[in-house]
């Protein structure tokens, strides 16, 4: 099961660095489009849209290594082995609720922009950049329940 998780979260890291390099190629290539008085409205939308996909893809990737925004004051004040893994189910349990609330939510956002056009082109649908929110829910709490049963085994282990 680790390994799985392990290369989930590898191929949503990859996706993440290509979604953040077309969004510094199209930037970069703005920045030079306007020096030299080319006009290049696409960029903005194709820059946003790539920005939103590797913030959404990182941040599911974190949630994996644990390196997600946390408040670690509490966890690091405990010496028991025990305590932190219960703690770390806690806090894996509340992420897990909002993951789920991702999912569901996302697949609405989706539903709703499925059928508007990008302003610059106009043959393609706005749905599938507003997909990042509930696969990033999947992929989150695909994660978070495998470290729910790492802690759950931890709690076990240390208690017999």
């Amino acid at each position: 099961m680790k390994k799985a998780v392990e290369g989930l979260a590898k191929v949503q890291i990859a996706l993440g660095a290509i979604f953040l390099v077309i969004f510094l190629v199209v930037v970069v290539y703005q920045m030079f489009a306007r020096f030299m008085g080319i006009t290049a409205t696409w960029t903005e939308e194709v820059s946003m849209y790539s920005f939103i996909w590797a913030i959404f893809m990182g941040s599911s990737a974190m949630v994996f290594e644990k390196r997600h925004f946390a408040f670690t004051s509490i966890s690091d004040m405990l010496k028991n082995k025990k305590i932190k893994s219960i703690v770390s189910l806690l806090i894996s349990l509340i992420m897990l609720y909002f993951t789920v609330l991702m999912i569901i939510y996302g697949q609405e956002v989706a539903k709703i922009f499925w059928n508007y056009t990008w302003t610059f082109f106009p043959g393609l649908k706005r749905g599938p950049v507003w997909l990042c929110i509930p696969i990033a829910g999947v992929t989150s709490s695909i994660y978070l329940i495998y470290h729910i049963i790492v802690d759950i085994l931890s709690i076990v282990k240390k208690g017999e």
